[in-house]
């Protein structure tokens, strides 16, 4: 009898993938999706595998007992479901994490559990890693949106009986899909590089992968993950010079860049939270903090972690060119679209 997982955010990027790799794999694969913007009015059968059933339910609306109906049956649970750091939401943004990250997905995995799901997994952020790394840069406490997926990860393996749990710290993911449009465009591209021929952007580097590395980490971690445990992600780490740069290699286009002193990139950010701040929003990350102890330096996964967590979780490597390519292309699919 084959296996069951159920992926929370199915039809969102990083569930989509997952949940088609466990197809791959010969499991038994079930949906749970919010009815968002990219899909209303949208046929889900010109892009969706026909052999999930999906099923339209608010996760952060829904009550526990409804999660619990929807996951009866199933083996395994994957919880793709965000929002991350690149989303502003009306201040105080704590607040508003706090909701998504920690008590609905809780509740979540508490559904879950009282549905006989033996092992669930859950998508969370390498910022959490770097917490544990470097206490002495205190970034859950400078960050809401880094202190709720700590408080997330924390509470989830607090709150287990019998079900194991495993969760995944994810740094910059590359690829596309069909059905909707890489949100690098709007929240990074459009505002820092297409249409300028010179850019200007911070020195440091980070830890990046591809999306088809994101399914693989997940199935990895149903199949052999430890309970417990909190596994950053990651294939390679580049500067941010070479991404700006290869990324407009990507679309034939040739720009400057160029990385101004720290001080200078921390007036940026805070212009950008005096914007942000007028219209009644706040960030999930301080900005101007980022500029000056995260984006200034090389704050990646060691090597040797990257190593010993891709083996131990059976993770493919390489492909990150083709990811930012494919992640480009569907971005500006249009020629001279991008300048």
């Amino acid at each position: 009898m084959k296996k069951k997982i159920m992926i929370l955010g199915g039809t969102g990027f990083l569930g989509y993938y997952t949940a088609k790799l466990a197809l791959e794999r010969g499991y038994e694969v079930g949906s749970i999706s919010i009815l968002d913007d990219d899909l209303v009015n949208k046929d889900l059968s010109s892009w969706f595998p026909k052999e999930i059933p999906n099923t339209i339910l608010d996760v952060f609306a829904c009550s526990e007992d409804e999660l619990v109906e929807a996951m009866k049956g199933y083996d395994y649970m994957v919880y793709s479901i965000g929002p991350d750091d690149r989303y502003t939401p009306k201040a105080p943004s704590y607040e508003f994490f706090h909701y998504r990250l920690v008590d609905s997905c809780a509740k979540a995995f508490r559904a879950a559990e009282r549905a006989g799901v033996k092992k669930a997994v859950c998508f969370n952020s390498y910022f959490a890693y770097f917490d544990r790394r470097y206490p002495e840069m205190e970034l859950a406490k400078k960050h809401p949106y880094i202190r709720c997926r700590v408080e997330q990860a924390a509470l989830l393996n607090q709150q287990k009986k019998n079900m194991e749990v495993v969760v995944l710290e994810y740094p910059y993911i590359f690829g596309s899909m069909e059905a909707r449009l890489p949100i690098w465009r709007d929240v990074f591209l459009d505002r820092y590089v297409n249409g300028h021929k010179t850019v200007f952007f911070s020195k440091g580097g980070t830890t990046m992968t591809s999306v088809t590395h994101i399914a693989e980490s997940a199935i990895g971690a149903i199949e052999y993950g430890k309970d417990g445990e909190r596994y950053p992600i990651g294939d390679e780490n580049r500067s941010f010079r070479w991404m700006l740069d290869y990324m407009s290699q990507c679309k034939g286009v040739k720009k400057k860049i160029i990385c101004p002193p720290t001080w200078m990139c921390v007036l940026g950010a805070k212009a950008i939270q005096n914007k942000d701040r007028k219209k009644g929003l706040e960030g999930g990350l301080d900005y101007s903090l980022v500029m000056k102890e995260i984006m200034s330096k090389d704050l990646v996964i060691e090597p040797e972690v990257l190593d010993r967590v891709c083996a131990e979780l059976h993770i493919g490597r390489g492909g990150l060119e083709e990811s930012i390519q494919a992640t480009m292309d569907r971005c500006y699919p249009e020629e001279g679209s991008f300048k």
